[in-house]
């Protein structure tokens, strides 16, 4: 797992000149680059590393400084940040992944104005925390707070990273419902090592008994 800054899929893009001059002018202009990485900040924005055609690199850009390449920059859309991407990130510890079973699906997700917004799977980011003597501050894993990023190409040609319960994917051979869970947030958590149940046999033997402990009047059920 990475600690504060990661590589990610290589994507060809362009980059809304105004985030090049901090936001001080050339605003209506882009030009082409390769977002190659990106940094977690715990309680900041998903930031992101992109190299220009002149052979500079400039780094932690938000996804709305994004457009991809084909676009025409006038001709798209602009969504504030916020719209583009729901939660910071929740740690300094980024995973990205690629899921096979996604790449290059089409899914949509609902924005903050309660319009659908669609697009095409590009990766995955998840956060966790490593180290049990390293203070935990953060809530990655929370079972009802934790949230992943799935990184996507919208239609209208901005980028997005929305979670789980913001996404429907369409994959033609299996998505045949047309609908929207109600399911609940997960607020357990799993495991299998539960004590007060059984416990391995005291014994020296490779393929070691396990026992069910004996319950006496005391025990919970």
């Amino acid at each position: 797992m990475a600690y504060l800054n990661s590589n990610i899929p290589v994507t060809y893009a362009q980059v809304r000149r105004e985030y090049l001059y901090d936001l001080s002018g050339h605003v209506g202009e882009a030009e082409d680059c390769l977002i190659f990485g990106m940094a977690s900040i715990s309680g900041k924005a998903i930031l992101f590393h992109a190299i220009m055609e002149n052979g500079a690199v400039f780094y932690r850009l938000p996804i709305s400084a994004f457009i991809q390449r084909g676009f025409d920059v006038k001709k798209v859309p602009r969504m504030r940040l916020d719209e583009l991407e729901l939660w910071n990130c929740f740690s300094y510890y980024p995973s990205i992944h690629t899921y096979d079973i996604l790449l290059g699906q089409s899914g949509k997700y609902i924005g903050k104005d309660k319009k659908w917004y669609t697009g095409t799977y590009l990766f995955t980011v998840d956060w966790a925390h490593p180290e049990s003597n390293i203070v935990d501050t953060d809530h990655s894993e929370v079972p009802q707070e934790h949230k992943c990023a799935h990184i996507m190409a919208l239609k209208n040609g901005n980028y997005a990273a929305q979670p789980n319960n913001r996404l429907i994917w369409s994959i033609p051979s299996f998505t045949v419902k047309d609908e929207v869970p109600d399911w609940k947030v997960q607020t357990s958590e799993w495991t299998v090592e539960d004590s007060t149940q059984w416990r391995t046999e005291d014994s020296d033997r490779f393929f070691y008994g396990i026992e069910e402990k004996k319950k006496n009047g005391n025990d919970k059920v």
